[in-house]
């Protein structure tokens, strides 16, 4: 009736699998000693724990006052004893937990040592008895008058007193010896079982992690911290989650006490210089693999390989330069990096940069200023954890950091003091007793809920972190600061550090959390009820969705160029192609040609022109006629998709797309020589093949000079003035000037009408006789004045005469076909416009061909680079997308996401307890 278990064996993590398969556990489990066994050879504690009573209380009697260092033998014996407590909870399987026979030999030789270690306490032990017999004091007597105390004792009395001192001080080094050899096994203990757990966390990696990727509650905690440092808060909802505070003076040791926390020489190192520039959030956590990663990069840093430790020392550092802007010396911007390994402490700690108290040469003015108000911000959260690191060796009164610190916090409640360089403090001082008042909170104006002295190497930046600790741990079983009890076993070393700052982060962080969570919550209400009342027909776009809906409208309006039509892009090209070139035409070509005497000359006068106007200006002309006609087309399609259903907000950035899309589009060079031989060919032809292309270009030519003539008739209006309907109707007068300008209008016309085939300019002789006219009827004028007016009057009878010529010649196909032989009938200024005109038509095409095939495709590509480059600059978009509706989405998005990360968190939070 039971059902068939094998469909369900998917629920057992694989890395079990795994191990029952390469492991025989059946073998295993009987080459392990019984539980029974195990407790024969492990020591008696209570027995130890009573004989340690036993000489502390030996001590405390008269003896110990009477013994120099026994007040250090007696911390000796309560850290003892609180060692013995802390080995009695290991479990006694954890030397069970192995998967090879050699570790359960190693285990057995710890069970060796550990008898050895018994029978050692016990002869020390019987020792002590026997040193306590001989000084044991008399028996009480009979209340009476006690003598006169003898101020001589005899030789024998001071004798045996000495050797008991000696005997007790050679007892407190055999002790002292005895209880850091057992602290070894315990650290050897617990590398062994940090080893299995590595094992462990690999095994999980390979097995669970492939399935479904769970972050750690560190990790998870560390985002929303990333998160609380990138929002900017608009009601009020501060950043107060705890995170532990790393500040000193500079060169006080912080990044060194950091990397023995971190377990790795991470940071850049420098002799007596500013390295950190700028605050640097750690999260420390516990992983298989000591490794460390930015939060923007995917690239592990193996902490193992000193190559890869120099690659992220040099990344830092590159970090740090980059986000100092020019003409400071710090920033406030912050660098995330996580660092996972195996055994280390789960905390997140940021290192500021170094208190100082003199600006010297090369750093910004307000770098000191800058400091303290990087320092600050970040102190005055209320749940901050301070880590306030002293140097050692120097004078206390230098100190500038624990004025700032008993300002943030003057109760101390939230104050954790690091002494650090306590060999050099030690060698230098002579008084070690300064020492002792600095880590009792005596000496500096400031509290602390702790105070520990750690050692963080000899100075040199090449030493490893495994050197290092076994240079503290040395120095502390030598130093007389621990045997004379200044200092407190559970004081030094960074390890007691680590842990303590650990437990303190986490006991702030679960006081916390959740008021923080609640505060996020009421945010996310009021933002969520603006956006309702605001725009309540709106979806919530922030501003990268946003600008992926803005880029998607200017890509469908860039594709809509390649729909406009080969006759549309022609038409356009050669009417603006001759709005840019008719005057020149007009005015350089066709009218200097016009005054010659016979067709031979107008002939080669025309061709010489525009041979030397095809080879210089032409070409160039034309790609800007083409270049500029893409832009308009292009701004055409932008504001018509504007006009159906745009949104306003996009205004800005469309605009700025457009421009800095036609900034970046430069016309293939090339092309300007291959148009220039077109060109040249097409204005050498002047063979017209059909009445039709005679007649186009009798019309091109008659709308050309109508449209000069009424521009010339415009020009002469206005140097003239209104005339005498103009001045009736819309009771206008005449200026002095045009007065002027009238009179000699009618002088020179009067000569026109007499030498109408007149040259286009006026003889000196001519100019003085109409001068003299007019002065004659009162008129004062200036020569410039009259010629100035014959330009314009002969300019508009030129082009009168040219419209009848034109007109005359609309019959002239025929002649044209026989050269004009036998005929007074000439018309090669028509030619000349066929010439044009075709030469126009073959421009258009050539352009809009390079226009479709290549130019509007490279305008596209240029659209999408810039779109490109834009969605990846966030100062640009918040620059080019702005507005309430835009900050409010950006806000709510920000709230949620801070909201659920903080859910998850206190949910994992509560999973763990």
């Amino acid at each position: 009736m039971f059902p068939d278990m094998s469909q369900y064996t998917w629920i057992v993590p694989d890395f079990v699998w795994e191990l029952s398969e390469n492991i025989d556990l059946d073998k295993l489990a009987s080459a392990l000693p019984e539980l029974e066994d195990l407790a024969k050879l492990l020591p008696d504690m209570e027995k130890i724990g009573e004989n340690f009573t036993f000489l502390k209380s030996l001590l405390s009697s008269g003896l110990g006052s009477e013994v120099n260092g026994a007040s250090g033998l007696r911390l000796l014996l309560e850290t003892t004893g609180e060692s013995t407590l802390r080995a009695t909870d290991i479990p006694p399987t954890s030397a069970a937990m192995s998967d090879s026979s050699e570790k359960q030999f190693k285990k057995q030789g710890l069970l060796s040592e550990l008898i050895l270690i018994q029978q050692q306490i016990q002869q020390h032990e019987e020792e002590m008895r026997q040193a306590a017999a001989n000084n044991a004091p008399p028996p009480p007597r009979d209340p009476s008058p006690s003598p006169t105390p003898n101020p001589n004792p005899s030789p024998s009395q001071s004798k045996r007193k000495s050797s008991d001192k000696e005997k007790v001080d050679q007892l407190q080094e055999e002790l002292l010896r005895t209880q850091l050899k057992y602290q070894r096994m315990l650290e050897r203990l617990e590398k062994e079982n940090k080893e299995l757990r590595k094992v462990v966390l690999q095994k999980d990696d390979k097995g669970i992690h492939q399935r479904k990727v769970k972050k750690s509650l560190i990790d998870l905690y560390s985002e929303v911290l990333d998160i609380l440092s990138d929002y900017d808060s608009n009601y009020n909802t501060q950043d107060h989650l705890p995170r532990v505070v790393v500040v000193g003076d500079q060169s006080a040791g912080k990044t060194s006490v950091l990397e023995m926390i971190a377990q790795a020489r991470i940071f850049p190192r420098g002799s007596g210089e500013m390295m950190t520039r700028s605050p640097v959030k750690v999260t420390l956590s516990e992983g298989p693999h000591h490794v460390a990663m930015f939060k923007d990069s995917t690239r592990e840093f193996d902490l193992g390989k000193e190559a890869d430790l120099a690659a992220l020392r040099h990344e830092i550092e590159i970090r740090m330069r980059k986000s100092v802007k020019e003409g400071q010396t710090v920033s406030p911007e912050t660098i995330s990096l996580s660092v996972k390994g195996p055994g280390i402490q789960r905390m997140v700690l940021v290192d500021l940069p170094g208190v100082i108290s003199t600006v010297t040469t090369g750093m910004a003015a307000d770098t000191k200023e800058t400091i303290f108000s990087i320092s600050k911000a970040y102190m005055q959260n209320p749940n901050a954890i301070i880590l306030c690191i002293q140097d050692g060796s120097v004078d206390a009164e230098r100190s500038i950091v624990t004025d700032l610190v008993s300002q943030m916090d003057p109760q101390g409640k939230r104050t954790i003091f690091v002494l650090t360089k306590v060999d050099l403090a030690e060698k230098n001082l002579a008084s070690p007793s300064r020492i002792q008042q600095i880590v009792e909170g005596k000496l500096f104006p400031m509290k602390a809920l702790g105070y520990f002295a750690v050692v963080t190497g000899k100075g040199s930046s090449n030493e490893s972190i495994d050197s290092i600790k076994d240079y503290e741990e040395d120095f502390f079983q030598s130093s007389r600061l621990l045997r004379d009890g200044m200092l407190k076993a559970h004081q030094v070393t960074t390890k007691n550090l680590s842990l303590a700052v650990s437990d303190c982060f986490w006991k702030m962080v679960r006081e916390s959390v959740e008021q923080q969570a609640d505060a996020f919550k009421a945010s996310r209400f009021n933002l969520e009820t603006e956006w309702k009342n605001n725009y309540p027909r709106l979806r919530e776009l922030d501003r990268n969705e946003l600008f992926e809906k803005a880029k998607n409208e200017i890509l469908d309006e860039v594709i809509s160029l390649s729909q406009v039509t080969p006759k549309h892009w022609e038409s356009i090209l050669q009417k603006k192609l001759w709005e840019r070139v008719s005057t020149h035409v007009i005015e350089n070509i066709y009218l200097p040609a016009a005054q010659t005497t016979n067709s031979g000359t107008f002939n080669t006068t025309v061709d010489i022109k525009l041979k030397q106007w095809t080879d210089k200006q032409l070409p160039h002309k034309a790609l800007e006629v083409a270049w500029e006609t893409l832009q308009e087309e292009f701004a055409r399609f932008m504001a018509e998709y504007k006009e159906k259903d745009q949104d306003d907000i996009f205004e800005k950035l469309k605009e700025a797309v457009k421009d800095e899309s036609i900034k970046r589009h430069k016309w293939n060079e090339r092309a300007m020589d291959s148009l220039r031989v077109i060109q040249h060919n097409a204005l050498e032809d002047r063979s017209i093949t059909d009445k039709s292309q005679w007649d186009a270009a009798i019309q091109f030519m008659e709308e050309t000079l109508q449209s000069r003539l009424k521009d010339t008739d415009s020009v002469i209006a206005d140097m003239v003035g209104p005339d005498w309907k103009q001045r009736w109707m819309s009771w206008t007068n005449r200026t002095p000037e045009q007065h002027i300008r009238n009179e000699t209008k009618n002088e020179l016309e009067h000569l026109l009408k007499l030498h109408e085939d007149h040259t286009a300019y006026l003889a000196n002789d001519e100019v003085t006789t109409v001068r003299k006219n007019l002065e004659g009827r009162g008129v004062e004028v200036d020569p410039v004045l009259i010629k100035d007016t014959w330009h314009q009057l002969y300019r508009r009878h030129f082009l009168q005469k040219a419209l009848l010529h034109c007109n005359l010649c609309r019959r002239g196909f025929y002649y044209y076909q026989r050269h004009f032989v036998d005929s007074e009938l000439e018309c090669n200024d028509v030619v000349l416009f066929w010439r044009i005109q075709r030469m126009l038509a073959i421009t258009a095409n050539t352009l809009r061909q390079q226009l479709t095939n290549k130019e509007v495709r490279r305008l596209e590509k240029n659209v999408k680079e810039v779109l490109e480059d834009f969605g990846e600059d966030t100062e640009k978009k918040v620059q080019l997308i702005t507005g309430r509706r835009v900050q409010l989405a950006e806000d709510l998005k920000k709230v949620r996401e801070i909201q659920e990360k903080l859910e998850a968190f206190i949910e994992a939070l509560h999973k763990e307890k």
